[in-house]
């Protein structure tokens, strides 16, 4: 069973939304459960806001692109911004103490602890592409 669905979303903090209601419809007509679900819901809002925020930095001149795709393993997300890219080695721990009480930092470890794999590439045709896979 393979199923894709492609989406294109401005750089407007609005897409979260728009990518999260997306991706609970996608789980749903792959016949998913709630907790899988949940997973996704949160690790797509972080993806989705790290791109519009960080990685294209508001430019209403790019786009956030994301793709769902069903695989016989389970759910494969791929976001891909536009920006200039980052390390995520280099994204301070956020659960080392000294970083424990600033603001940002989180989205990462949020993405890592609810999905199975999540992976950080640059894209040949410029930005930053993460894939994040859920099994079933």
């Amino acid at each position: 069973m393979s199923e894709t669905r492609a989406l294109k979303l401005p750089s407007e903090i609005e897409s979260v939304d728009e990518a999260a209601s997306q991706a609970e419809s996608f789980v749903k007509s792959c016949g998913l459960g709630d907790d899988f679900a949940s997973a996704i819901d949160l690790a797509v809002r972080e993806s989705v806001a790290n791109a519009v925020k960080h990685g294209n930095k508001f430019d209403p001149a790019k786009e956030v692109e994301v793709t769902f795709q069903r695989s016989p393993k389970g759910v494969e997300i791929f976001v891909r911004d536009f920006g200039p890219g980052f390390a995520p080695e280099d994204i301070p721990d956020p659960t080392n103490p000294e970083n424990l009480l600033k603001a940002n930092g989180r989205g990462i470890l949020f993405m890592r602890s609810f999905m199975d794999e999540v992976e950080w590439s640059n894209h040949a045709d410029g930005g930053m592409l993460v894939k994040m896979t859920k099994w079933q």
